[in-house]
């Protein structure tokens, strides 16, 4: 097998973190090919378009690449991965809230690669993965190809540390990790990476951080979701004993992260998404060792809790929730994206119909057919339904301008996010109740999580 060409690059999976990613190493002059299985981003990407028009920056770079030749999409993997001298996987491993795996993609993609990967070849893994997955990974592409791993070709793994919607930023924002399945393959995978990047500032710290395996490259991306988690079930467990002594949990921590050491983030009536509720559990279910992490535990337990706490705090002002509407604004795990992995209204939802309650949700990333097809009913903003009670769940653009105390019937709203003026919707007759905070202050900026 002879080496594939230098500056070529192979990205497999072109989803939210995926594409932007190819799109900034096609910035920086290398050549790229980006993978995907669904013909309609290959063609759109190929023609010069953006399958992400809410992902800031890529528009441009897609515009410009792909009349250069520096990017183009296919659905053949293994033409890609032939051609390539580093492949990068970004596809997607789901997990349920337990975190149990669901790695059809990734095996796909790893069964791809042992078989078409050439000599010299550097892959690199970015997706959340439990602690030693690469290390097998690496394994098994050497079993399939015949190549001898660390000499013949090279095996690391650089966690994400992007959010969707400021990728581009958000990669000249943090330190690079990177680990390799040993030293050459770190040291490659770094070398990549100072090259792909934009480069620092002069004087300014490398953007790359090569740690010493790939086990520790897993291990950190693994603290670092559990630590918000950690995080946020601490300003949960205040938010509830504000609540008990009517303090205000946004005054409280915005004093106290005045303080260099305090770093509270926000409460709120739960975590959703692919990242924060799911990556502890690639802790708390590994047994090597027998380690019990108690902390990281009680955490997730009390950010599941906060949905029924939030119902419950309903019922201390109506009493019994039984054939009372309920609206839910927000169906999105969190404010202005389309993504609903494992999002709060969902436990919002089965907490009141669990009372007998009648909820009915919007969001304006989702159609009524969308919210039907996922088994709830669905209300308009421009002409909601009369209801005697509000929730807001996730705070969208689209909410800015909605006047809370005008809601028909409306007797109670639960600010679920600590993001509305609970003074004037208190002032419009309405009972405002948020996460540990008064109606009588107006919105915190809190430090964002």
């Amino acid at each position: 097998m002879s080496a594939p060409p230098p500056g070529s690059v192979a990205v497999i999976g072109l989803g939210k973190i995926g594409l932007p990613l190819a799109a900034q190493f096609a910035s920086r002059g290398l050549s790229v090919i980006g993978c995907d299985i669904v013909p309609s981003i290959i063609g759109r990407i190929n023609e010069g378009g953006n399958p992400l028009p809410d992902e800031p920056g890529i528009d441009e770079i897609i515009a410009r690449a792909v009349p250069d030749g520096r990017l183009r999409a296919t659905t053949d993997v293994a033409s890609a991965i032939g051609s390539a001298g580093v492949i990068v996987v970004i596809v997607p491993v789901k997990a349920s809230d337990g975190g149990v795996l669901d790695t059809g993609a990734l095996d796909a993609a790893t069964s791809a690669i042992g078989t078409a990967i050439r000599t010299g070849t550097l892959v690199i893994y970015e997706m959340t993965l439990p602690v030693g997955m690469t290390r097998q990974l690496g394994a098994r592409i050497a079993g399939a190809s015949g190549l001898s791993l660390g000499s013949d070709f090279f095996v690391a793994y650089s966690p994400e540390r992007v959010y969707s919607g400021r990728v581009l930023s958000d990669l000249g924002r943090y330190p690079k990790i990177v680990g390799g399945v040993d030293p050459p393959s770190g040291a490659r995978a770094a070398e990549f990476y100072r090259a792909a990047l934009a480069p620092a500032d002069a004087g300014a710290p490398d953007r790359v951080t090569l740690l010493s395996s790939a086990d520790a490259a897993e291990f950190t991306k693994l603290i670092e979701t559990t630590y918000r988690d950690v995080n946020i079930a601490l300003a949960n467990e205040f938010a509830l004993f504000a609540d008990r002594w009517g303090l205000d949990i946004g005054e409280a921590v915005d004093a106290a992260n005045r303080q260099p050491f305090s770093h509270i983030h926000r409460p709120g009536v739960g975590v959703g998404g692919h990242c924060i509720p799911v990556y502890p559990h690639f802790l708390l279910n590994d047994a090597r060792g027998g380690a019990d992490l108690t902390l990281a535990r009680a955490a997730r337990t009390r950010n599941d809790a906060m949905a029924d706490y939030g119902v419950a705090r309903l019922v201390e002002e109506l009493g019994d929730l039984r054939d009372r509407r309920v609206l839910i604004f927000g169906y999105s795990y969190r404010e202005n994206v389309r993504e609903d992995h494992l999002s709060s209204a969902r436990r919002l939802v089965d907490a009141l119909r669990g009372r007998g309650a009648r909820p009915a949700v919007h969001d304006p990333f989702y159609s009524a057919d969308d919210l039907r097809e996922r088994g709830y009913e669905p209300f308009a903003i421009d002409n909601p339904p009369e209801a005697e009670a509000v929730i807001l769940q996730a705070y969208h653009r689209a909410y800015r301008a909605i006047d809370w105390g005008k809601l028909a019937g409306c007797r109670v709203l639960l600010d679920g996010r600590n993001a509305l003026d609970g003074a004037a919707i208190e002032a419009a007759g309405i009972r405002y109740l948020g996460i540990g905070r008064r109606a009588q202050r107006e919105t915190v900026r809190y430090r964002r999580a």
